[in-house]
């Protein structure tokens, strides 16, 4: 026998709603869908802001055949395309798919995308799938009139599969399906997927609403139902409202916790829903009573007074009936108490009334509202409708024009023909950007993409190349892009500056990617790659600073001002080559620790006389310390040691065919390549023979040596005072990788042991040999 529950038991209307902890607040963190002529978010925001009227009367899903069908409908795009290997999805079932179904996929991507997620990210993680969805008009269009039974029919329209089928291509786990409460359907969703997070059944959910318009016969149902508008007009809250006008929409939302979101749209603070239960009039009449009740619970469960809110988005769908029932519980909940009337609007003036998905519609309106500061305008409101005293008495202010607004709460009515109420509630947690999210540094950025085609990298690449760069959606960007996404075959990437770009960049690329990696090699330069102030820029960048700071102090004891020689603009600072070796040296400290903090680590490593110095340091042989100091310390062994005057020159022959070719008291130094060599010897020796080079056509430029022929027989006495520094440097060497591949010990020593440490002894053969 049952328990018998007191009264104290109960869980009554007013219970109040839990605070979650700390980081565990629901957000929208990204949206996208398609609208009525309108491509995307932004694009809505356009035809919003600039009152566009998005009902059009053309015959894109059916000729007029039936006098009692209105022709002005709201119509997406693209209705007919599906890149069906990018989702994995067959092609036969492609064919066989509720479009419906195929374009709730690309928006879901988009709205990952939209967060700042890669899909691979999702994938086994516990993130609900949340559809809501009515009536199906490809089931009858696609399904049962074509015939086409192979197997894929029923997994191609059924309406789980809306829901289902996103979970399997994201490869997420949670609870996944599809709501129906007619035209509440999505903001159904909405609380479903809220509460699923609230209550641990899922980390993150997917929220999307779909609706397409796509049999005439359905719209002839509704007709006769009385609720279309016959001139295809929804006139919310107008004196003239007369029905609403059908329109298709598909919307898709992400909510994720607090603290594992990158981007934030608003808060969802609450959700609740209700149904009518039994009314005399009707199951398709509103019950404002019924409405009423669902506010006043919700606004007490969540301790928020209902006169706090700055703006309401309403059902609003412009029908003889239901306008005047909501805006009297509207009025009798939210303006009792208020100072200012309150702001009321409905997305369906501009875009018709996209039934089940028309709830997540109202989510972009604010989301955009968020986002900008206005909220968009409503059309066909010019006279207020009679009998409703709150929009005579001014206490409701229908909003008309571009409104700026602060940003306060806002909540979002959304009913359903059968009698399902829901309500949310929306508040801004969005920071502000810090300068309107340009970077203070001034640093020019890089924006790295991926896309299916060129055209669609080149199309985000011109995006961002006319805007103002915005550092914080390039941090989206690279959280994005850290990871490969399975299907994208072209990349790009370009600089992206402090001024718009007014044509294409030169600083940009797009290209074919095979799909495999190819490695990364960390090259490090010798003699010869210093310049005057060739750090002057990089000093902009703080990691490149601090690590230039870290050697300065390492060379002050030294009396060296290591700061002045990388960024002295008289090129006479690097006559010395002690200045010239640590100059070298810290730049390519510096150039590392940029490159490994951006997450770029070497496969390979091989470095060119004084480079393989850097080869040591990316290797972690040595320490930052230990590499600027073994670079002063070749310096001072070149300094201290009397030499010749010498000279070194690179040519533009190999080692074949120059060591045949030079005098006796040269040598060839550095074995570049098969066309390029390097040279060393006395200065009136090189001087002579390098232009007798150059009258034979063949390339050949001095290299700026400080008169030091390195790598010849004639440094050889800095050999013992050089050794003598570098073990006071390196005490104890450590083990070289494999990967870095050395050019001071010929390829058949690599295992010797000679070669088999970065030690004192390995760096002094490294000057004093041909590499």
């Amino acid at each position: 026998m049952a328990p018998i529950i007191g009264s104290e038991d109960r869980l009554t209307s007013g219970h109040r709603l839990s605070h979650p902890a700390p980081g565990d607040e629901v957000l929208i963190t990204g949206i996208s869908g398609y609208f009525p002529d309108s491509d995307s978010v932004i694009h809505l925001q356009e035809n919003l802001f600039n009152k566009v009227d998005l009902i059009s009367g053309d015959n894109r899903r059916w000729k007029l055949a039936h006098p009692e069908i209105p022709q002005r409908t709201g119509k997406i795009n693209n209705v007919n395309k599906f890149d069906a290997s990018f989702f994995g999805v067959h092609f036969k079932q492609a064919h066989t798919m509720d479009p419906m179904c195929r374009i709730l996929l690309e928006k879901a991507y988009e709205a990952v995308i939209d967060a700042g997620l890669n899909p691979k990210e999702l994938r086994g993680t516990k993130t609900g799938v949340f559809i809501g969805a009515c009536y199906s008009e490809s089931e009858k269009t696609w399904f049962y009139e074509k015939m086409q039974v192979n197997g894929f029919g029923v997994t191609g329209c059924s309406r789980a599969m809306l829901a289902n089928r996103l979970s399997n291509w994201l490869g997420v786990t949670g609870p996944s399906y599809t709501v129906d409460s007619a035209c509440s359907s999505s903001l159904y969703a909405l609380e479903h997927a809220f509460r699923a997070i609230r209550d641990g059944h899922c980390d993150a959910a997917i929220v999307g609403g779909s609706n397409l318009c796509l049999h005439p016969y359905v719209s002839l149902q509704f007709v006769r139902l009385g609720v279309l508008s016959p001139d295809g007009r929804c006139k919310s809250f107008d004196n003239r409202a007369n029905g609403y006008a059908r329109s298709e929409a598909i919307v898709v939302c992400l909510l994720q916790k607090a603290k594992d979101s990158r981007r934030v749209y608003a808060q969802v603070l609450h959700a609740k829903t209700n149904c009518d239960g039994y009314k005399e009039q009707g199951i398709t009449y509103p019950a404002g009573n019924i409405q009423k009740l669902l506010l006043s619970e919700f606004y007490e469960e969540c301790s928020i007074p209902p006169r706090s809110l700055e703006f309401l988005e309403a059902h609003g769908t412009g029908t003889r009936v239901g306008d005047p029932e909501e805006l009297k519980a509207i009025d009798e909940i939210f303006c009792t108490g208020r100072s200012e009337p309150l702001m009321i609007g409905s997305i369906k003036s501009n875009l018709g009334h996209s039934e089940p998905a028309s709830g997540l519609c109202s989510i972009a309106k604010m989301c955009i509202a968020y986002t900008t500061g206005y909220i968009p305008p409503n059309l066909n409101f010019t006279v207020p409708r009679e009998g409703v005293a709150a929009l005579a008495e001014g206490k409701l202010k229908v909003v008309t024009t571009k409104q700026p607004w602060n940003r306060g709460m806002s909540g979002i009515n959304s009913f359903g023909f059968g009698g399902a109420n829901a309500h949310t509630l929306l508040k801004n947690v969005a920071r502000a950007k810090v300068n309107n999210g340009i970077p203070s540094d001034d640093l020019p950025r890089l924006a790295c993409i991926s896309g299916r085609t060129e055209s669609a990298v080149a199309r985000i690449l011109d995006d961002l190349e006319s805007r103002t760069v915005d550092a914080e959606l390039i941090r989206l960007l690279h959280a994005i892009h850290d990871e490969d996404i399975t299907g994208h075959v072209v990349r790009g990437y370009t600089l992206l500056g402090s001024t718009p770009k007014k044509s294409v960049s030169l600083s940009r690329s797009i290209q074919y990617f095979s799909g495999i990696r190819r490695p990364v090699w960390f090259v490090y330069s010798g003699m010869g790659s210093q310049w005057a102030g060739m750090a002057t820029q990089l000093m902009r960048i703080p990691i490149f600073a601090a690590a230039i700071q870290k050697c300065h102090k390492a060379l002050e004891p030294k009396g060296i001002n290591l700061t002045k020689i990388i960024t002295e603009p008289d090129p006479k600072i690097y006559d010395n080559i002690l200045n010239s070796f640590t100059g070298i040296a810290a730049v390519q400290i510096g150039l590392t620790d940029v490159l490994k903090a951006v997450g770029i680590e070497p496969d390979f490593i091989i470095g060119h006389s004084v480079g393989e110095l850097g080869c040591a340091y990316a290797d972690g042989c040595f320490t930052a310390e230990q590499m600027i100091l073994s670079a002063y310390s070749r310096g001072l062994a070149s300094i201290e040691t009397p030499f010749i005057k010498g000279s070194m020159a690179a040519v533009g022959l190999g080692y074949t065919e120059i060591k045949t070719l030079v005098p006796p008291e040269i040598e060839v130094a550095c074995h570049n390549g098969p066309d390029s060599s390097t040279i060393s010897g006395p200065a009136d020796k090189m001087n002579i023979f390098v232009a007798k080079l150059a009258a034979q056509g063949v390339f050949a430029k001095e290299v700026p040596c400080s008169n030091i022929a390195f790598h010849s027989r004639y440094i050889a006495e800095a050999g013992p005072k050089l050794l003598k520094y570098l073990k006071q440097v390196i005490p104890k060497p450590k083990p070289r990788s494999e990967r870095w591949l050395s050019t001071s010990v010929p390829q058949t020593l690599w295992k010797d042991a000679k070669a088999e440490f970065s030690s004192a002894e390995y760096h002094t053969n490294n000057l004093l040999v041909s590499t």
